[in-house]
């Protein structure tokens, strides 16, 4: 089943505007979703760079995220969790939360993956992406991806 996610603030294949990026405020933009399966217990968002130079270059983990939340807001909170009860992970910078296309050289493209989990995750705040991987195995029931680009 596919999920759908969109943003405000760019179409999927768009340029993702600078506010969101290292160049500027760096911070998350607004995602809304539909389509979850009625067994949805949580959902879990990655968002990462394939095009990065030393290989995926992981942008945003976010988990436990309530099956009632139908998006994320803007300037999404980095601190461990979240007031509905999410849970930031770690991303490639060592960071809990969101943080911003920032690549060296040319236009890479930043994919927002979302999952619709049928379990709130056994997971402590600050997972990277591979635990979350794990952790989602066997519980995956929908998912989504929205896809951003950007240069400097």
């Amino acid at each position: 089943m596919t999920l759908s996610i969109s943003s405000p603030a760019f179409k999927n294949g768009a340029a993702i505007p600078a506010m969101y990026t290292c160049i500027s405020k760096d911070v998350s933009p607004a995602l809304a979703w539909s389509s979850q399966p009625s067994a949805t217990k949580s959902f879990a968002l990655i968002m990462d760079d394939p095009d990065a130079p030393g290989g995926t270059w992981v942008h945003w983990v976010i988990y436990n995220i309530p099956a009632s939340a139908h998006g994320l807001p803007e300037a999404a909170p980095t601190k461990v969790q979240l007031d509905d009860g999410s849970l930031n992970g770690a991303n490639s910078w060592g960071h809990l939360g969101y943080g911003g296309p920032c690549p060296p050289s040319g236009t890479h493209r930043y994919f927002f993956k979302l999952y619709a989990l049928d379990t709130m995750l056994d997971l402590p705040s600050g997972a990277s992406k591979q635990k979350l991987l794990a952790a989602m195995q066997d519980h995956i029931l929908a998912q989504g991806e929205l896809m951003g680009t950007f240069s400097k």
